[in-house]
């Protein structure tokens, strides 16, 4: 596997070349591009032998990334899985604080370092706040994946698939009601079936109605036909919108039909109106769509989930109407099936990486896909390491990990690795607000021990909330340059304190994995003292709705209660009613506090949930509350990220990504 000589000073515990740090480090893109450049990509067929993959198992999407097929999984089923390690983090501040950078720095650490073989299980990145205001997702300075603007941009379009399936969906729908509106059964009937034939998804809404499927579409009775052919949604239930993957506030909410050629006879019988109304968009990261593509288990799965995505509900009967019922499911699993496999890529030290899935964590599940983690259990072996990433803070990416991603995969962690910052930890006990694009206040820059100290109560709840899931946690304190010993060493004892197994400073940012070996250790450790048996949920799934939303509230975030909307009430009573009542809970809401208020920071009391409405992803198993004012798609600031991305026209490289 070597490139270099035999003198082992040079070399990785893998037999590459070791990393050759830079002071100071440089931006995250020239240290990718240097990577790239002076060190060389590890040819894809190398890296595929560090996990004893076949020829016929990567599939290659140019130089840099490949696709993995599923069948990886299931030649190996009968393997011993490796360990399973989540990394998740304390309410961040809104220059994030290197949770991704630590889930690469730690993979690299175990791998490069520690000779262990890993994988790091990670999300791909939405343009959103690439092109806006938070950045990409690639890890940084020498803990990234590379080349990091293949990974922040467009990558193998999966995320584009997403769009793309979740668009027609809601194009079917608005087609769909506009004919409905605009023809009579009979016309409907003939339209649908032209060669009085039913096509298989038809079969399916058949099926579902309690129709003979054996009938021809001229056999049915006029009941029957008024059932098959008109679908007859109600506007007002609707939940469905669409997508795009762009920060974009004014489409949230818009209103459709207006065009000359989209109107349908007035119900007074005069003249023509718009077959008009409102909707909004979210963002492509939030898509239902992207959800499934996460929980998925195979492509039968993938099928079964798109074409069960609920998108209203009917005036009729108030039954749920799905994607089959519309007949595109089959078309939404054309559109998605290469997406189904996770892209492997590696880090700038050559270990691999699985990139799948892009769900947000504050309003969507958080966490890369069920799929990817699989393989990468596999891959390793019963002595590696699987590295996976819950986003944002711990109350909203690691809850939905353990309740909704395990409970979906039947995977049990062993250990959680909480990232904390000290710069994260001053605000919490009161300093300053911080914002991007803004100078950070003294406070942040010059030794405050005590901010820390106070503000490390937000740090032991995350770890208190862990520990109820029976897992060991490891707390990563990821250092910056302005840190000084007497606030690192604050951060570490009241993490142990609180219960942690260990707490390590980490300096994987500037180092690389070397700056993660302690944290590996450690995690070796914390794998190796526990029992995967001792994982357990927070709840039980078949509790009521009202139940399972108070549970998380009350137990993760430490509210009092929780208060629904009229509407959310009835969409509770609905879901019960409809038999969704026994799916596992998916809170939107903000990932700045342990509340639904972003100001609230450290550990607020006294408050209660605000629950606005609740949707339902029936196709991907779990009902989302949206609580507070979270928004579905975010907006851009008065100064976004793009004003610094450029393309040298020369040489073609991108420039100013982050």
């Amino acid at each position: 596997m070597s490139d270099s000589n035999n003198d082992k000073t040079t070399q990785n515990a893998l037999g590459y070349p070791l990393l050759q740090p830079q002071v100071p480090v440089p931006s995250d893109i020239e240290v990718s591009q240097s990577i790239v450049r002076d060190v060389g990509l590890l040819p894809l067929s190398d890296l595929a032998q560090q996990l004893g993959l076949a020829d016929d198992e990567v599939l290659p999407w140019g130089i840099a990334k490949a696709k993995i097929p599923l069948m990886v999984r299931e030649r190996r089923a009968s393997q011993p899985s490796g360990n399973y390690v989540v990394v998740t983090g304390i309410n961040p501040t809104p220059l994030g604080e290197g949770k991704s950078t630590t889930t690469i720095g730690l993979a690299q650490a175990l791998g490069a370092i520690r000779g262990k073989t890993t994988v790091a299980c990670i999300r791909q990145p939405s343009q959103g706040p690439t092109f806006g205001i938070k950045g990409g997702a690639a890890g940084g300075g020498y803990a990234q994946v590379v080349p990091m603007e293949e990974f922040n941009l467009h990558l193998t379009g999966d995320i584009h698939a997403v769009t793309a399936a979740n668009n027609l969906l809601a194009a079917a729908l608005e087609a769909r009601m506009f004919h409905e509106a605009s023809q009579s059964d009979e016309a409907l009937l003939k339209r649908l079936c032209p060669n009085n034939e039913f096509s298989p998804v038809m079969k399916k809404r058949l099926s579902k109605l309690g129709i003979d499927i054996t009938k021809k579409p001229n056999d049915l009775t006029d009941e029957e036909r008024t059932q098959f052919a008109r679908l007859d949604i109600d506007p007002d239930t609707i939940t469905w919108q669409r997508v795009l993957d762009t920060c974009d506030r004014h489409l949230r909410a818009v209103q459709v039909g207006l065009g000359s050629k989209e109107t349908v006879k007035n119900t007074s019988g005069n003249g023509r109106i718009p077959h008009s109304r409102h909707t909004g968009f979210d963002i492509t990261v939030a898509s239902e769509v992207m959800a499934v593509l996460a929980l998925a288990k195979n492509l039968a799965d993938l099928r079964e989930k798109l074409g069960n995505m609920v998108v209203g509900y009917s005036q009729r009967n108030a039954q749920p109407i799905t994607a089959d019922d519309l007949g595109c499911g089959g078309a939404l699993a054309v559109l998605m099936k290469d997406a189904l496999m996770p892209t492997l890529m590696q880090t700038v030290e050559r270990t691999p990486v699985l990139v799948h899935a892009g769900p947000f964590a504050n309003i969507a599940t958080g966490n890369s896909s069920v799929v990817a983690d699989e393989i990468a259990l596999k891959l390793v072996g019963a002595d590696g390491f699987v590295v996976t990433e819950a986003g944002f803070g711990a109350d909203i990416g690691m809850e939905k990990f353990f309740n909704i991603k395990c409970r979906a995969s039947g995977l049990k962690p062993k250990c959680a690795v909480i990232v904390a910052t000290v710069r994260a930890l001053k605000m919490h006990g009161g300093g300053p607000p911080v914002s991007a694009g803004k100078p950070l206040a003294v406070e942040y820059t010059q030794e405050h021990v005590e901010l820390v100290t106070k503000g490390a109560a937000n740090l032991v709840k995350h770890i208190e909330n862990a520990r109820k899931f029976g897992v060991n946690v490891v707390v990563a304190v990821n250092q910056f340059k302005s840190d000084t010993a007497a606030e690192l060493e604050a951060v570490r004892q009241a993490a142990l304190a609180a219960g942690a197994h260990n707490a390590v400073v980490s300096n994987h940012w500037a180092l690389g994995g070397a700056g993660a070996a302690d944290l590996a250790k450690a995690v070796e450790q914390a794998c190796a003292e526990t029992k995967a048996e001792n994982f357990r949920f927070l709840y039980d799934a078949d509790k009521s709705i009202a139940e399972k939303i108070e549970t998380i509230c009350r137990e993760i975030y430490g509210a009092d209660g929780v208060d629904y909307a009229d509407l959310a009430q009835q969409q509770m009573q609905q879901y019960e009613e409809a038999g969704f009542g026994k799916m596992p809970i998916c809170i939107a809401k903000t990932q700045y506090s342990f509340s639904c208020d972003p100001a609230a920071k450290g550990v607020p009391t006294g408050f209660r949930v605000a629950v606005r409405e609740i949707r339902a992803c029936v196709g991907a198993g779990f009902l989302y509350p949206i609580c507070g004012d979270i928004m579905t798609i975010p907006g851009l600031p008065t100064r976004p990220g793009f004003y610094d991305v450029d393309i040298d026209c020369e040489t073609g490289d991108v420039i100013g990504l982050f």
